[in-house]
Parts: C-alpha cells; sequence; structure tokens
C-alpha cells in the first residue's frame, strides 16, 4: 500500500495571504502546505481521501490515473472543494466515480453542489457520483480493499476518519477521538492525525493532544497533518518523540 500526501495544510493553506512569519516566508517546500488530503494505491486500486480546492492541481502533478472510489470525511469546504474536478475521470473512466460519506456529509454534498443531481444544462459536464452511505464502524469493501468509517469529534461536530486494511488509519479535524475509536486502530502500521499549533483549539488537536492522541493508539509510526502555520516543519520535527513525524506535501509512504 503506498500512500502520498497531496495537502497537509489547516483551511487557510500555508503560506497564509499577507503573512510574513517564519513559516510563511519559509524556501523550505515542506512549509508549503495545500490543504489536506491523500491518494491511497493499493493492488491497483486509486482512493483519494477528501477533494480540497487544489485537487485538480494535485492530480496533475502526481498523474493520479484513475479514481476507484473517494473517502469524504465531512463537509467543510477545505475538504469538498475540489468535488467538481472528479469531471475528467468521468471522462475517463466511462462512468461515475463512488463518492462514500455519512449521512451528514451526504446532505451537505446535496445542498451545496445540488447542480450535480438536477437535471440541467451540462456545459462543460457535471461530475457522476454514485453517493454510497457509510455508518461509524460498519466495515466496507473497495475492490477487495478493507475500509472501516471511525468516528471522531470535529468540536461538536461529529465526522469520519477511515482505517483501511486494519494498516492505515487517517483522521483529521479530530478535537477528541472516542475510545472504540483508540480501540479500532490500536497498534497500526500508520496513523496520519491532525496536529494544528501549539495553542489549544475548540475544534482540533493542538501539537500536544495531538502527540499524546498517537501514544495512545500505539501506532508503530505517525504523521501529523492539517498543520498551520504556527508550526514551521523542521523546527516541529525536532521537538517530536520518536515515532512521530511530520507529514508534508508530496510525501510518499510506503507499508
Amino acid at each position: 500500500m503506498k500512500i502520498k500526501f497531496l495537502g497537509t495544510g489547516t483551511s487557510h493553506g500555508v503560506p497564509l495571504v499577507n503573512c510574513g512569519c517564519h513559516t510563511c516566508t519559509s524556501t523550505d517546500p515542506k512549509n508549503t502546505r495545500y490543504r489536506s488530503s491523500v491518494w491511497v494505491h493499493d493492488n491497483g486500486v486509486d482512493i483519494i481521501i477528501d477533494t480540497p480546492a487544489e485537487f485538480r492541481l494535485r492530480t496533475l502533478e502526481y498523474k493520479i490515473p484513475k479514481i476507484d472510489a473517494i473517502l469524504m470525511t465531512h463537509a467543510h469546504a477545505d475538504h469538498i472543494a475540489g468535488l467538481d474536478d472528479i469531471r475528467i475521470y468521468n471522462e475517463i473512466q466511462s462512468g461515475p466515480v463512488p463518492l462514500y460519506l455519512d449521512e451528514k456529509t451526504r446532505e451537505e454534498i446535496l445542498s451545496r453542489y445540488s447542480y450535480i443531481f438536477k437535471e440541467t444544462q451540462e456545459g462543460g459536464g457535471k461530475p457522476k457520483l454514485l453517493l454510497e452511505g457509510i455508518e461509524h464502524g460498519n466495515v466496507f469493501s473497495i475492490k477487495g480493499i478493507r475500509i472501516e468509517p471511525l468516528k471522531v469529534r470535529h468540536g461538536g461536530l461529529e465526522i469520519t476518519g477511515f482505517l483501511i486494511n486494519n494498516k492505515f488509519a487517517y483522521i483529521t479535524d479530530c478535537s477528541f477521538m472516542p475510545d472504540e475509536t483508540l480501540a479500532a486502530i490500536k497498534g497500526v502500521k500508520v496513523l496520519v492525525l491532525n496536529a494544528l499549533r501549539h495553542k489549544p483549539h475548540p475544534t482540533h488537536f493542538n501539537l500536544d493532544e495531538a502527540i499524546a492522541a498517537a501514544k495512545r493508539s500505539g501506532a508503530i509510526t505517525s504523521y501529523f497533518t492539517h498543520i498551520a502555520h504556527a508550526l514551521e516543519h523542521n523546527i516541529t520535527e525536532k521537538e517530536l518523540p520518536l515515532g512521530i513525524k511530520m507529514a508534508y506535501d508530496g510525501l510518499e509512504i510506503e507499508i
């Protein structure tokens, strides 16, 4: 299984508009962060988790050949804003792309992208999606790939993380991880988890909370994502315990 980080930034992205901080003015490419998303490739199956605004740019840069499925964590703009750009894959694959999402996210997609599901003029084409409902804890498969949706809290919202083939867990925008989710990912080979900044935040783990959650999970290796400009890559990486690393755009790992 190969994991490619398409983006590792928070909702504003990094650099921040009109910001002169050390991270935002850095020439180190590891401090340039598109909004968070990953590409999972396993046994010829290509799965995308979330479609942020820069999604099209990454499909070009990393030459993503096809999309067998999209997994959606939740419907905030920084996770869904690039959804329209799957249109070209409908043409390449001559059919719709399955989109797996919980009921709340489904309602938001139907509202915000209502034109997709109405009989309207096509123009340059409309995304063709198969909306596949999921429930936390109910395992399903995509072409032989095992997927377990995980319950996490994002402030007052309940959103979804994913455990893939019992090897790779992807959890972002998390401020609280229930016991059943910690049990499901216990000892996972790779955990990707959000770590926003040093200061506490009401809807995201800060760095200390993310480190504590990674340790509780017992993951062999953890990577932090959904990172704000407050965390400079190299400085932060030096502070991290053994087995915990900072992810960055373009990072590829193999499990």
